[in-house]
């Protein structure tokens, strides 16, 4: 999905841009056809999904 070179990692890798950027609604669309949630959830280009990586209240502070 990707068309620039050199071509970004496999959705698995990070380093993949940001294509279409929709900050009101909490997402962006990568270039290798990942889409990332605010709450840094993802949903991969094969329907997997990463469940977002949230930090505990006491660590955040």
């Amino acid at each position: 999905m990707c068309s620039h070179q050199p071509s970004c990692p496999s959705s698995e890798a990070d380093g993949s841009h940001i294509v279409s950027a929709h900050p009101e609604q909490g997402w962006s669309l990568l270039c290798d056809g990942s889409i990332v949630f605010d709450d840094s959830g993802e949903l991969l280009p094969d329907g997997r999904v990463v469940a977002p990586h949230r930090v505990p209240l006491a660590m955040a502070a």
